[in-house]
C-alpha cells in the first residue's frame, strides 16, 4: 500500500457525506428563513470536514493502541493495523488536523459573530474545543467514552444538535425550538451510521472489551434500536414539515427519502452482523441525498 493511499484510507472519505449532511441541513434551514450566507456555509463545511477527518484519525490510533483492530475485524483494514502508517506519524497527523479544525473554526466564528456580542464568540469557541476533544477522546485515553457505550449520545449531540442547530445559530444568532426537530432527525440518522458500524463489529468489539451499546444489548435488540433511529428521524422530519412555517408541497423531499431509508432498514434487518459493512456507507449517502432533496424542495417550492 502506497503512503498516499494509506493516508487516504485513514481519512475515511466515505464518512464525509454524513458530516456535510449535518451542516448542510443547518444551512438549508437558514435558507428557508432567508438568512443564508455563502461565506458561513463554506467555513462551516470546511470545519466539519476537518473535525470528521480528525475523528477518523483518532479512532484509527486509539483502536490500534488498544488492540481493537486485529485480524478478526470485519471492516476495511485500518492504516496503523496494516503497518502502512506508524503511531508517531498518526499522532502528528492528529495534531495537524486538530490545528486546522481550530483555525478554520476560529475563522468561521470571526465571520459569523462579526458585530455581535463577544460572548457568542467565546461560547462557540468553547463548543468548538469540545468538538475537537470529543473527536479525540472517543477512542484515545485511559477512559475513552466510545468504549463505555456513550458514542451514540455523543454522535446525536455533535452531529445533530450541534451540527444542525449550531450551524443554524451561526446564521440566525437565535435558535427557534422548531429547528430542534430536523436537528434531532439528523442526530438519529448519524447515530444510525454508528450503530451499523457497531453491529458490524459486535463480535470483535466484545472480544476487545469495547462495550458499545450494540455489545451491551445484543444484535437483535440493536436492530430494533436501529429501526427506532430511522423511523424516528422520518417522524421528526414529517413533524417539522407540518409546522406553520412551511411552503406548498413541503413533503416532496420525503417522497425520495422514505423509500431510500426503508430500503436501508429492510436490508439491515435481513443481514448478519458481518455482512453490514456496505450498509454503513449506504446510510451516510442516503442521508446526504435526503438533505440534498430537502434543499431542492426548499429552492423550488419556497
Amino acid at each position: 500500500m502506497s503512503n498516499m493511499k494509506a493516508w487516504m484510507g485513514a481519512f475515511r472519505l466515505r464518512t464525509l457525506p454524513l458530516a456535510l449532511s449535518c451542516v448542510g441541513m443547518g444551512s438549508i434551514l437558514a435558507l428557508q428563513y432567508r438568512i443564508f450566507k455563502l461565506d458561513i456555509f463554506i467555513l462551516t463545511a470546511l470545519t466539519a470536514i476537518f473535525l470528521q477527518v480528525l475523528s477518523n484519525l483518532a479512532n484509527d490510533y486509539g483502536d490500534a493502541v488498544k488492540g481493537t483492530y486485529n485480524e478478526n475485524r470485519v471492516g476495511p483494514e485500518r492504516a496503523i493495523q496494516s503497518g502502512a502508517i506508524s503511531l508517531s506519524a498518526m499522532r502528528k497527523a492528529i495534531a495537524i488536523c486538530a490545528t486546522l479544525a481550530l483555525v478554520s473554526g476560529i475563522g468561521l466564528l470571526y465571520v459569523a459573530t462579526s458585530g455581535q456580542n463577544m460572548t457568542m464568540f467565546f461560547v462557540f469557541l468553547a463548543l468548538g474545543l469540545a468538538c475537537i476533544a470529543a473527536a479525540i477522546k472517543y477512542t484515545i485515553g485511559k477512559k475513552p467514552y466510545g468504549y463505555a457505550g456513550f458514542g451514540d449520545i455523543a454522535v446525536f449531540i455533535f452531529f445533530g444538535l450541534v451540527g444542525v442547530g449550531g450551524t443554524f445559530y451561526l446564521y440566525a444568532h437565535a435558535l427557534p425550538a422548531i429547528i430542534l426537530l430536523p436537528a434531532s432527525a439528523l442526530g438519529f440518522l448519524s447515530a444510525g451510521v454508528l450503530n451499523v458500524n457497531n453491529m458490524r463489529d459486535i463480535d470483535n468489539d466484545a472480544a476487545s472489551g469495547k462495550r458499545t451499546i450494540v455489545v451491551r444489548m445484543g444484535l437483535a435488540k440493536a436492530k430494533r434500536y436501529h429501526a427506532f433511529l430511522i423511523l424516528g428521524a422520518l417522524v421528526l422530519l414529517f413533524l417539522y414539515s407540518s409546522s406553520e412555517y412551511r411552503f406548498s408541497f413541503q413533503y416532496l423531499y420525503l417522497a425520495i427519502a422514505v423509500p431510500l431509508l426503508m430500503m436501508h432498514l429492510v436490508s439491515v434487518m435481513g443481514k448478519e452482523s458481518k455482512a453490514l459493512d456496505g450498509n454503513l456507507k449506504q446510510l451516510a449517502i442516503f442521508t446526504l441525498i435526503l438533505v440534498l432533496s430537502f434543499c431542492i424542495n426548499t429552492i423550488v417550492c419556497a
